[in-house]
């Protein structure tokens, strides 16, 4: 299919045994998995391409419905801040914003009109399983998704290898400077960058960090692949959250460090965010 990439499977290292990863996550230990070929998307789906999905179908996402979606707040003006939009106690930098969702990133004043090659985001797991089936496709596993964004590197910390900036040159899109209140934007970018934006890792695939948190296809477990299955693994049978992977431009090494590839991380399958999209595979 056009804009994906076809991989050949086989077998691959999979989780990290890193001293700065999240040990609760459950990251660990390194395993070895077995994958069948299949093939991936270059990209994050763009804001232009789940448009031609709800311009084709009229699909209205769960942010719509409920009315609200979460927003970072830097993301907002002055004004929009004035009117005091309710904050996240435990995260007080989200404000769950109402009239917020995909073509409104920042409540119903934004819109995409210079953003529509970037990742789609406020799209729940739901929304990325519907945008699937209609383009004849899936979510990636989770075991698919680590094995894609290494790029062919075996137990790299990043999808270009250990080092976070290689001769001083970012590769991601991730949060500069001190979290929440001060962004340097060394990288180029306050909020999400386009989907093709910095240098694809070895297999093509573009921000397989930083940029967006991607919907997976499993049930979060931290502790299921200990003993679950080691050829094309697909997560639990049951469980109430989803697996996100990448990280996102909010990750900052002193809070959030999973912007590594072996990094989880889980959310229930109807939320939405402003650093929340997926990419698509096929087989």
């Amino acid at each position: 299919m056009a804009g994906m990439v076809r991989l050949p499977g086989g077998a691959f290292l999979m989780g990290t045994e890193d001293p700065d990863g999240f040990a609760g996550d459950g990251e660990g230990p390194v395993r070895e998995i077995e994958l069948t070929p299949f093939a991936i998307d270059e990209t994050t789906v763009t804001n232009v391409q789940f448009a031609h999905f709800v311009g084709g179908t009229g699909y209205r996402t769960e942010a719509e419905t409920f009315g609200w979606s979460f927003v970072f707040y830097k993301l907002l003006s002055n004004e929009m801040l004035a009117t005091r939009p309710q904050l996240v106690v435990e995260a007080p930098w989200w404000c769950a914003l109402p009239g917020a969702c995909w073509n409104h990133p920042e409540g119903p004043q934004s819109d995409l009109s210079e953003r529509m090659d970037h990742p789609v985001v406020h799209v729940s797991w739901n929304d990325a399983v519907a945008y699937c089936r209609w383009a004849g496709k899936r979510l990636p596993t989770e075991a698919q998704w680590e094995y894609a964004a290494r790029g062919g590197l075996e137990q790299k910390r990043f999808p270009w290898g250990d080092e976070l900036l290689p001769d001083g040159e970012h590769r991601c899109n991730i949060w500069q400077g001190r979290f929440p209140d001060e962004n340097t934007l060394l990288d180029g970018y306050l909020g999400t960058a386009p989907a093709r934006s910095f240098k694809p890792n070895g297999f093509g695939l573009y921000n397989m960090a930083g940029n967006v948190w991607e919907w997976c296809a499993d049930r979060f477990s931290a502790d299921f692949h200990l003993t679950g299955p080691r050829s094309d693994p697909a997560g639990p049978p049951q469980g109430s959250a989803r697996v996100l992977r990448g990280g996102s431009f909010l990750c900052h090494r002193s809070y959030c460090n999973r912007y590594r590839v072996a990094a989880r991380y889980q959310n229930t399958p109807d939320s939405s965010t402003s650093n929340t999209g997926f990419r698509c595979i096929a087989t």
